[in-house]
């Protein structure tokens, strides 16, 4: 009787349902089961829970991987089950960087970024293999982001590089005169911070600034919004000032100020726009905030404590729930629901006699990737992990 209604109101029905009677459902016969497994049925359950890729507006992140089994691997990234291994070690100590772009992971090595091709072998492990090198830096790689169809790299020989990802040529930018600590790329727009006290913005036709703006303290992060009208600077902090300032793309121009009562030394080492008026942030005074710059500047709208009293050196959002942030000592990764104050789970990669921040972390519905000072650690959430409780 059930498959024979029409299917809107079906999908009227099942909306009513949580995720764990949509599963018995599913097992009642293969018609119902063929519709169960539509992502369409999932999406209204996906929407309340931690990483299935879809956003607070709809949007959906994943669409090659079916709703229903990022719902499953959404309880793992809940309860902290996970499977940890470490994919890469060198040597020497380093400040590594690291980017996602699908089934290819970038990451930073002294001087050179590596691209690697993610995939799973017959034993559903995860795998890599190492596919391009991406070098011309004179000192090491301190920061990197990519475009669609470009990597860039600022180093600490105060050069930034434009590769291009799908041949062998780069472009070099010069213009800071020390180390590029930081930088942000969107819609053909370059915002870069560095030790020089300056914030600079280029365009992808040009290999000299198109602007400049200066400040009093060192930058350590920036961010473009995605609404190309502003981007932010994050400092480190030694003046009696706002370390968060909001600049106009056109002008160049201080729109606002963020905050009003940071302590000397409260440097913002990370940021990231989940939209074009929220901005998460965070930094040396242990604090994950969240600022909406359509509101009063001077306070943020909703703020998460690093409970251990560590700085945090990164951090990503899921786009909707979840943040994952990198603590600044023992190689501790935590993840928040946004709607608790609390911490939900925290994972130590590294012991008690072998310390290191951990300098960045990206994640996929499946995987968290770490990167510290002499390993990437990636932790496994799919289904078939070992049911290690972390």
């Amino acid at each position: 009787m059930l498959s024979n209604l029409p299917e809107e109101v079906l999908y009227q029905i099942l909306s009513n349902l949580d995720y764990k009677s949509l599963s018995r459902l599913s097992q009642v016969c293969r018609t119902i089961h063929q519709f169960v497994n539509r992502d369409a049925v999932w999406r209204k359950i996906a929407k309340e829970l931690l990483n299935t890729g879809i956003t607070r507006h709809g949007r959906d992140i994943y669409p090659h991987v079916p709703l229903k089994e990022r719902v499953k691997m959404s309880q793992n990234w809940y309860n902290g089950v996970c499977k940890i291994a470490i994919t890469l070690k060198w040597k020497i100590k380093l400040l590594p960087w690291l980017q996602l772009d699908g089934d290819a992971l970038f990451l930073s090595q002294a001087a050179e970024i590596g691209a690697y091709h993610l995939r799973q072998d017959r034993g559903g492990r995860h795998t890599r293999n190492l596919v391009a090198v991406f070098s011309g830096h004179r000192g090491d790689v301190c920061r990197f982001t990519l475009t669609d169809s470009h990597l860039i790299s600022g180093g600490s020989d105060g050069k930034i590089l434009v590769h291009n990802r799908r041949g062998h040529g780069r472009v070099e930018l010069l213009g800071h005169n020390q180390e590029v600590n930081c930088l942000d790329a969107r819609g053909g727009l370059i915002v870069s911070g560095s030790r020089d006290r300056t914030a600079r913005i280029w365009t992808s036709s040009s290999t000299v600034p198109r602007d400049t703006v200066a400040l009093y303290d060192r930058v350590w992060s920036v961010a473009i919004s995605p609404a190309l009208s502003s981007f932010v600077t994050g400092t480190a902090c030694c003046e009696n000032f706002s370390p968060l300032r909001v600049w106009d793309v056109e002008s160049c121009e201080c729109v606002s100020s963020l905050g009003e009562e940071f302590r000397r030394g409260a440097g913002v080492l990370d940021m990231v726009f989940e939209t074009p008026h929220q901005l998460y942030t965070c930094g040396y005074d242990t604090y994950i905030r969240l600022w909406d710059l359509r509101l009063s500047p001077r306070k943020c709208v909703m703020e998460w404590e690093e409970p251990h009293d560590s700085a945090l050196y990164c951090l990503q959002t899921d786009g909707n729930h979840m943040i994952a942030s990198g603590s600044s000592y023992y190689g501790v990764v935590r993840l928040w629901d946004k709607r608790q104050s609390k911490c939900l789970k925290y994972f130590q990669l590294t012991t008690d006699r072998v310390s290191s921040p951990v300098y960045c972390l990206r994640f996929s519905s499946s995987h968290l990737y770490a990167a510290i000072a002499t390993a990437l650690h990636a932790l496994d959430f799919r289904r078939n992990a070992q049911d290690l409780l972390c």
